[in-house]
């Protein structure tokens, strides 16, 4: 028998089945089942299946992030209908305002594991490849039926596997990385697939790094994006992971719909411009375009190693005169880490905007919302017309190191023209309490 890719086995263990073939329909119960602001639309959904209860309410997670704190009375009683549901359901999980981003949360607090099957009413669940977790997005109403039935059916995947080799370069991040292979292969390019990121570059990514390229592993089209777990994955869930888990991994003669082998020797920083995040461009061909505002954060980039490369280079520096920049952490331990660690005053004494933590401008809900004819760059995922609030705006996407020398001049600018001692940052970061991540090799 041919070997079988990670979503083949996991799908088949958790359907029961000895085997599975891509293309075959399975009903899993998945071990988290999380949802977000969007909970509130969910109970209706629920309330009309018939049923009076949950099916398991420990299975499920609630997290409030995408706009916090309320902006308006909609969003307040949003919030408070999601209270009273999970108060009345008795779901233990429960992250309120005052947490930050659903997929940085749950990361923090143990709750992606290994070889576990992970759902989330929110597109960018594939974050949860970075543990080595089966983690997708789903729909509200299937997060309606997963709780009066604690059921969900797949079609398996077929798999692509993308090789990364090389070391990166200076002022090169893994959000290069991503832009670069959402560029080659479009952004239709993996539709309901799975894509395994392995080689040699991929096994040394932090646990920064590999949310990061899964969280962008959607915008390539894959119902699944995955990094086979190591002992970076395994220290970081040391004393942090909720319950026993057991990794699973492909078979070295797995069969693969497709094989890209990417080298990222050479790789310049990359944008993404308007208005598709496969519209990508090396930062040659972009570098001098003015921008008014930038912004750091969103669950791809706002965690504690962006923030502190962000510091670096604003350090005893003035952002421009012509451009605002918010920053968002990711989560409140991020923002506390960031506090003792002397970035948030560097931040802010340089002219940024800190924000509370969450999704902020990403939605486009109530911050930093940019006026008619502006253009942002963004270290968020998404750069499609209006993502930001504004159909009348234009995003670019690239790394916090691009949005950090960017917000220094007033344009576009290369990375590279204002290099990080990675050597201080790592040692900074080790002193890192609450929100630990292991750092760029």
């Amino acid at each position: 028998m041919a070997g079988k890719t990670f979503s083949e086995k996991i799908l088949a263990k958790y359907s029961g089945l000895d085997s599975v073939e891509p293309g075959q329909i399975v009903e899993v119960t998945p071990d988290v089942a999380m949802s977000h602001d969007n909970t509130a639309a969910i109970s209706k959904t629920f309330a009309k299946i018939g049923v009076d209860k949950l099916f398991d309410p420990d299975i499920h997670l609630v997290t409030l992030d995408h706009c916090v704190p309320p902006a308006n009375e909609a969003f307040a009683n949003n919030h408070k209908q999601i209270r009273e549901f999970v108060k009345k359901h008795g779901i233990k999980n429960f992250y309120d305002i005052n947490h930050g981003i659903c997929h940085q949360v749950m990361a923090e607090h143990g709750h992606c594991l290994p070889g576990t099957i992970m759902t989330g009413s929110d597109s960018h669940s594939t974050t949860y490849g970075a543990f080595g977790a089966f983690g997708t997005g789903v729909t509200r109403s299937e997060t309606a039926v997963i709780m009066a039935t604690g059921k969900i059916w797949f079609r398996v995947p077929e798999t692509f596997k993308i090789i990364l080799k090389g070391t990166l370069p200076d002022g090169v991040y893994v959000k290069d990385i991503a832009l670069h292979i959402t560029g080659t292969i479009g952004a239709d390019g993996a539709l309901y697939r799975a894509i395994e990121f392995t080689g040699p570059t991929a096994d040394r990514f932090s646990i920064s790094e590999r949310m990061t390229l899964c969280n962008l592993a959607v915008e390539m089209g894959a119902k699944v994006g995955y990094i086979p777990p190591n002992e970076v994955v395994f220290d970081y869930l040391e004393g942090r992971a909720k319950k026993e888990f057991e990794a699973v991994y492909s078979d070295d003669d797995a069969k693969y719909d497709e094989v890209l082998e990417f080298d990222i020797s050479n790789l310049e920083p990359q944008v993404a411009c308007p208005h598709t995040v496969d519209n990508v461009k090396p930062i040659s061909e972009v570098a001098g375009e003015s921008i008014e505002q930038v912004f750091v954060g969103s669950c791809n980039n706002a965690r504690l190693d962006d923030l502190a490369i962000l510091a670096h280079v604003l350090d005893g520096k003035k952002i421009s005169t012509d451009t605002r920049l918010v920053v968002i952490p990711a989560s409140s331990r991020v923002m506390l880490d960031a506090m003792r660690l002397g970035y948030v005053d560097t931040i802010v004494s340089a002219g940024g905007t800190l924000a509370s933590p969450g999704c902020g401008p990403c939605m486009g809900n109530h911050l930093g919302v940019p006026g008619d004819n502006e253009k942002t760059l963004s270290t968020a995922n998404r750069n499609f017309r209006g993502r930001m609030g504004n159909r009348e705006s234009e995003v670019f996407l690239g790394s916090p190191h691009t949005a950090a020398v960017s917000a220094l001049r007033g344009v576009i600018s290369d990375p590279r023209e204002v290099p990080v001692d990675w050597d201080v940052i790592r040692s900074e970061l080790g002193q890192a309490t609450l929100s630990p991540v292991l750092v760029k090799a």
